[in-house]
């Protein structure tokens, strides 16, 4: 695809924004049910005891919805292909929270070994409609390098 970035077309400080998705409390009893049943997770009543105070999504329930939204307005050819990441939840995702994610390239290197690819780091911060940050996400991305015409 020609709209694809490949590691050549990137560069430091190149920023990226991306659309939204609403989560809802059966979305997220839902994705707990399977993934994560904690209390905090499945039942409001249970989640008002808990260091929540409420009920609130599973961080990985918040991690998947950002992968979306990366998938969505990341376009990087071959894809988005981790290396390694770190990740935090600064505040739990409630219902209602509308999510958005804003990424910033931070380092941009060549791979000496594997002359076809390079490796990025992208920080990621996904925030609610508030503009209150509830993960932030580093990753390592191996990113293809473009092929010269013959």
């Amino acid at each position: 695809m020609s709209d694809r970035l490949y590691f050549d077309d990137l560069s430091v400080g190149q920023r990226f924004q991306s659309g939204s998705t609403t989560l809802d409390a059966a979305a997220i009893k839902d994705f707990a049910a399977t993934y994560d049943p904690q209390p905090f997770h499945l039942d409001e009543e249970a989640a008002r005891d808990t260091l929540f105070g409420g009920l609130a999504a599973s961080g990985w329930q918040t991690a998947a919805l950002t992968m979306r939204l990366l998938v969505e307005s990341v376009p990087l050819a071959g894809g988005i292909v981790g290396a390694g990441n770190e990740i935090s939840w600064p505040r739990p995702t409630r219902p209602g929270d509308v999510l958005t994610v804003v990424s910033e390239v931070m380092e941009v290197t060549p791979s000496v070994s594997r002359p076809d690819r390079g490796r990025i780091v992208v920080r990621s911060e996904t925030s609610n409609q508030n503009g209150e940050v509830v993960q932030v996400l580093t990753a390592r991305l191996i990113v293809p390098r473009r092929v010269a015409s013959t």
